[in-house]
C-alpha cells in the first residue's frame, strides 16, 4: 500500500469526492456499485454514522458508508429493503456498505484499512451488507475480514448474498 494514503472519517468537505468515485464505479461505468446514493443521502449518513474514506494526494480514492436502521427506514431504497426482507439483523444493527476503491488502489489492503477504522468506532455492533453472488473478489475480501453469510435474495434479475458480522470479539463471528 503506498504510505501516502490515510484512512479517516468523512467530512461535509470529502462529499463532492466520495460522488465522484461512487459515479465512476457505477456498472455503467464497467464498475460493481449496484445503486447511487445521492448528495443529500450521503449528507443525511454522515450526520447518524462514520463514513470512513481513504485519501491519497487530496483525492479520495475508497469509500466505506454506513447507515444505521432508523436512518435507513426514513427512506425506500428497494434493494436495501430486499436485502433487509431476507435478514433483518439485530435492534441495533446497521448497514455496512457500499464500499468502493478506486480502480487504480484495488488489491492494495484499502477496505480493510477502512474496516478496521469503522471496526474501532462502532463497536459491538451488527453490521449487514449485500454483495452479488457472482463477485467472487468482494466475496473473498468480505470473508477475510471476518463476516458470514447469512441469507441471499433475488432482485432485479440478480442473485446477492446477505453477509452480517459483529464487531467486538473475536468469536462474535462464529454465531451469526
Amino acid at each position: 500500500m503506498t504510505k501516502s494514503i490515510t484512512i479517516k472519517v468523512a467530512t461535509i468537505n470529502d462529499l463532492d469526492g466520495i460522488i465522484k468515485l461512487q459515479k465512476a464505479n457505477q456498472t455503467s461505468q464497467g464498475g460493481t456499485l449496484s445503486g447511487e446514493i445521492t448528495f443529500d443521502q450521503i449528507q443525511e449518513m454522515m450526520s447518524d454514522m462514520p463514513q470512513i474514506i481513504a485519501v491519497d494526494d487530496n483525492e479520495i480514492v475508497g469509500f466505506l458508508l454506513t447507515t444505521s436502521q432508523a436512518v435507513n427506514s426514513n427512506r425506500k431504497i428497494p434493494i436495501v429493503d430486499a436485502m433487509s426482507a431476507s435478514y433483518s439483523g439485530s435492534s441495533d444493527s446497521y448497514v455496512y456498505g457500499p464500499i468502493c476503491v478506486s480502480q487504480t488502489q484495488r488489491g492494495k489492503g484499502l477496505a480493510q484499512l477502512m474496516f478496521q477504522q469503522l471496526f474501532k468506532l462502532e463497536p459491538n455492533r451488527e453490521g449487514i451488507l449485500f454483495i452479488k453472488s457472482d463477485n467472487e473478489s468482494s466475496i473473498r475480501a468480505h470473508e477475510k475480514m471476518g463476516m458470514n453469510k447469512v441469507s441471499s435474495f433475488h432482485f432485479n434479475n440478480a442473485d446477492f448474498d446477505v453477509y452480517a458480522y459483529l464487531f467486538g470479539l473475536p468469536e462474535n463471528n462464529k454465531h451469526i
